[in-house]
């Protein structure tokens, strides 16, 4: 892979910390894009930038050699506002790019699909970080991709759904009751975060990335304030790293009790979802008790943590660990030993293991197909650096091994949790962050997968740009594969057992 030791080498007098980055030419952007094809990397980011990097616009590209847990950014000048297309080679990359296009107007030449994505041509104003330019009259219909064949029929559903949920709209084209392909359009509630965060201070745009899914405010709040901690060269106290370790490991938590009463709930077995529900809602009872909010929003900020966990906070968490433990027992075994709910689960949204790998899915939906990517381990960080933990990993691919991951994760939390508060360190909770230029990228593991953080801050300490990957934007595509074959009954189970993020991918 020598384009990619080339921006390992080049990278590393670079101004990114701690992950080197450095200007490509357009031939070795393109090898670099062949290494993704080739499976020799694995794509971890692509977003545009504006003004700071040449007048003309930038992308940048984020790679990871997963066997060398080596991670570096490719960034290419686009000089009359182009770049070669790295879909074409690698089509994991398309979203990404259909994005930075209507973001930024820089266009991906050779893209195999050039139609919008977040844009849906209500915005008032067209290329929003980039050129801002005045909005053209909208167009015609989204052009779904096409499936033809005798006696196919399509089910529009969406963009409103029935339940508490954001929106998104999801194109079935069916044979009889058997789903033949699925394409889903997102991007309804577009919420300009990116544009808010650029001018911001840290503090502020360390609140609006907690924002930007709120289930994973926690992941989302410390992949932002690590890269604002690695751009500045700040040192975090070891005490705030161990406070953050044990929110991010309750937000897991929280989550994936949700998720699981949640998925049996859709395979029409109410009961778990009623008992799985009243241990999600103690943990975030505990969470307000400890962190002083039932999300823990706002607890992650630039320097460490907004707050101390008192006594009384341990003693509330680890009444609650031992109550998990108590309780979840018997509802694994309720889960495993009920035949009604494994004959939905068990070989139902199967997740082809080559495609989790071309897209490199993290989190539960590529470890249950057999990919064992963990942020904490791969690219380990504080406090996991110094915590032994197992990474679940399941090699069947379909609904039941993603609850079974689930369930597992649930358990080395509990255990998690525990380590983190018996080895608690003494000391300060936050330090402060220094004014000045800077640019830093993290990676973090929340409970979907990884996110990945990008900051490039200006002299005065403000945000020049900020940009937040969600796990989801590698899941939403094999959610579309794993149902096809299936019955459309089975899409709602399917689909819980993905959780993708609408708001995640919704920038």
């Amino acid at each position: 892979m020598q384009a990619f030791a080339q921006l390992l080498e080049n990278g590393r007098a670079g101004p990114c910390r701690p992950f080197p980055r450095a200007e490509v030419s357009a031939e070795q952007w393109t090898a670099l894009a062949g290494h993704l094809a080739a499976g020799e990397l694995v794509l971890m980011g692509l977003w545009g930038d504006a003004g700071a990097v040449h007048d003309s616009g930038a992308v940048h590209l984020a790679l990871l050699d997963e066997a060398s847990g080596r991670l570096a950014v490719a960034t290419y000048v686009c000089v009359g506002g182009a770049f070669p297309s790295v879909a074409h080679h690698h089509p994991p990359a398309a979203r990404l790019e259909r994005t930075v296009r209507d973001l930024f107007g820089l266009v991906p030449e050779g893209a195999p699909d050039p139609r919008p994505w977040l844009d849906h041509g209500r915005w008032g104003t067209r290329h929003p970080l980039g050129a801002n330019l005045p909005a053209e009259p909208e167009g015609d219909a989204y052009p779904f991709l096409a499936a033809e064949g005798e006696g196919l029929h399509q089910i529009p559903v969406g963009p409103v759904h029935a339940g508490i949920i954001e929106p998104g709209h999801f194109r079935f084209s069916c044979y009889g009751e058997t789903v033949v392909r699925l394409e889903a359009r997102l991007g309804y509630v577009h919420k300009g975060i990116e544009g808010l965060m650029a001018g911001a201070d840290v503090a502020q745009a360390a609140r609006l990335a907690g924002r930007q899914s709120g289930d994973s405010t926690v992941a989302y709040a410390l992949a932002f304030c690590r890269a604002v901690e690695a751009a500045r060269g700040v040192a975090v106290p070891a005490r705030a790293h161990a406070l953050r370790g044990v929110m991010a490991e309750l937000e897991r938590l929280a989550n994936h009790l949700g998720d699981i009463g949640a998925i049996c709930n859709d395979a029409a077995f109410a009961l778990m979802l009623a008992h799985c529900g009243a241990l999600r809602e103690k943990v975030l009872r505990v969470c307000a008790r400890a962190f002083g909010h039932r999300l823990m929003m706002d607890g992650v900020i630039p320097g460490g943590v907004a707050g101390d966990l008192a006594r009384e906070g341990v003693s509330a968490i680890r009444v609650l660990v031992s109550e998990v433990r108590t309780a979840f027992p018997a509802l694994v075994e309720l889960y495993d030993n009920t035949a009604s709910l494994q004959d939905r689960t068990v070989g139902t949204g199967f997740t082809r293991p080559d495609y989790v790998r071309q897209f490199g899915a993290g989190g539960f939906v590529g470890r249950a197909s057999g990919r064992p990517f963990d942020a904490r381990r791969a690219l380990a960080y504080p406090p996991y650096d110094r915590l032994p933990f197992e990474v679940v990993v399941r090699n069947e691919g379909d609904v039941n091994a993603r609850i079974w991951v689930r369930i597992r994760e649930v358990e080395e939390s509990l255990g998690l949790v525990v380590r983190l508060l018996d080895t608690l360190p003494d000391g300060p909770v936050a330090t402060e962050i220094p004014a000045g230029p800077g640019e830093g990228l993290a990676v973090v593991e929340g409970f979907r997968g990884d996110v990945l953080a990008f900051v490039a801050l200006e002299a005065d300490g403000r945000v020049r740009r900020a940009h937040l990957r969600d796990p989801s934007w590698f899941q939403w595509p094999l959610l579309e594969t794993a149902i096809e074959g299936n019955i459309v009954a089975d899409f709602p189970l399917c689909n819980k057992s993905f959780n993708c993020s609408y708001s995640g991918v919704d920038l």
